[in-house]
């Protein structure tokens, strides 16, 4: 039986040309336009005359605001990014009506991350070069990791983070990704704060404090953009100094959370964790920073799809399982000690790390949630695991 290959994206950074440039960001911002003006023509189509436009609909008002006087600029840029993004539009509407997400948003010039997708048409690679419609030369990558053997991208992602930097993101079938050999061993995963992953086994991982790291220079840089004023270019490179900070921040906390994801699933055939709401915690003023500078959210999403890649199981317990005060020696439940409280002894006299003690009773309660048929490798949406949707909705079956 011949296994289907997995999806996966390889993120490049590229150096573009002053052209190439020029032409990217228009392409960014008609993407945003037709986004922008799609969303709207839906919107008044539903509550003006209670119409339902949907994607088959979208195309044909393209081609009519192309024709027009004041968007014919939309003629000017390649039109696979344009359809590409009536896609996107389309998928998130998908996700409102099925619960998933909220209704979507307009897009910002200033807030909306800069993206424009690509399709095999739009693009032709050959030899590790890489060119896009509408472009004369190509992309100077910067490789810091070959492709797989043979491959070809199926779709092409171009964007610019906030620190002005560029990338290129490239959605090819890679065969080395593949179910590894079974086993019968578990794991429990812990996410806190003072050790972002505490496994069943005893091992706490420090938390490196990324935020807390470059604290003072990013208080420096804010500090200094708050003095620019609006509008002036001093303050555009001012924002482009604290959109570094914040970019040397993340990078280095994503380098870690996949250092920390990789091993547990490779080594285990069970993976056992918390459904935890980031979004509820972030509601205390105290912990806040230090949560968000752990991305649990991040860790569970890393988690995931390696599991999926790699033929793992994913169970996810209740939020509400006494992790931290259950006594897993005589069972007592305990009132739940204050954060500043790293361990405590039970009645019986066992005394238990407050971290240890959660990741340890964490696996115990994994039983019980998979015979009951619930949490075991939840779904996500696609494009955060790699897979096409129907090759996510078989994995997911299995």
């Amino acid at each position: 039986m011949k296994t289907e290959l997995v999806e996966r994206a390889f993120k490049y950074c590229f150096h573009p040309t002053s052209e190439q440039a020029v032409e990217l960001l228009r392409v960014f911002g008609c993407v945003r336009k037709v986004y922008n003006l799609a969303l709207e023509a839906r919107t008044v189509a539903w509550f003006q005359r209670q119409e339902r436009a949907n994607h088959n609909t979208t195309p044909a008002m393209l081609t009519q605001w192309k024709r027009t006087e004041e968007l014919a600029f939309l003629s000017e840029v390649s039109s696979v990014p344009l359809q590409q993004t009536l896609r996107h539009l389309q998928g998130a509407f998908s996700d409102f009506f099925e619960g998933r997400a909220e209704h979507p948003r307009f897009k910002s010039e200033k807030k909306t991350r800069r993206s424009a997708e690509y399709t095999r048409s739009a693009f032709p690679y050959r030899d590790g070069a890489l060119t896009l419609a509408k472009t004369k030369d190509p992309l100077a990558i910067v490789w810091s990791r070959p492709l797989p053997q043979g491959a070809q991208p199926s779709t092409v992602t171009v964007s610019q983070d906030s620190a002005g930097r560029w990338f290129v993101s490239m959605l090819c079938e890679d065969a080395s990704v593949k179910p590894l050999p079974t086993s019968d061993t578990a794991v429990g995963v812990d996410a806190g704060i003072t050790s972002p992953v505490t496994l069943s086994t005893g091992e706490k991982v420090t938390n490196p404090r990324h935020e807390r790291r470059d604290r003072a220079c990013l208080a420096r840089a804010q500090r200094a953009l708050a003095r620019k004023g609006k509008g002036s270019r001093n303050r555009d490179k001012a924002r482009i100094e604290v959109a570094k900070i914040h970019a040397r921040i993340a990078d280095r906390r994503r380098d870690f959370l996949h250092q920390q994801t990789t091993r547990p699933v490779r080594e285990n055939q069970t993976i056992v964790i918390e459904d935890l709401t980031v979004r509820n915690m972030l509601r205390n003023k105290t912990p806040a920073r230090a949560v968000s500078d752990a991305a649990r959210t991040d860790l569970r999403s890393m988690l995931e799809y390696n599991c999926t890649w790699y033929g793992r199981n994913l169970v996810t317990i209740d939020r509400w399982f006494p992790s931290t005060k259950l006594c897993p020696v005589c069972g007592t439940i305990r009132e739940k000690p204050p954060l500043n409280i790293r361990a405590w002894t039970c009645e019986c006299g066992t005394t238990h790390d407050r971290d240890i003690n959660a990741a340890r009773d964490i696996p115990a309660a994994g039983p019980a949630v998979t015979a009951c048929g619930a949490g075991v490798r939840p779904q996500r949406e696609p494009s955060r695991t790699g897979q096409p949707a129907a090759k996510q909705e078989t994995l997911t079956a299995k």
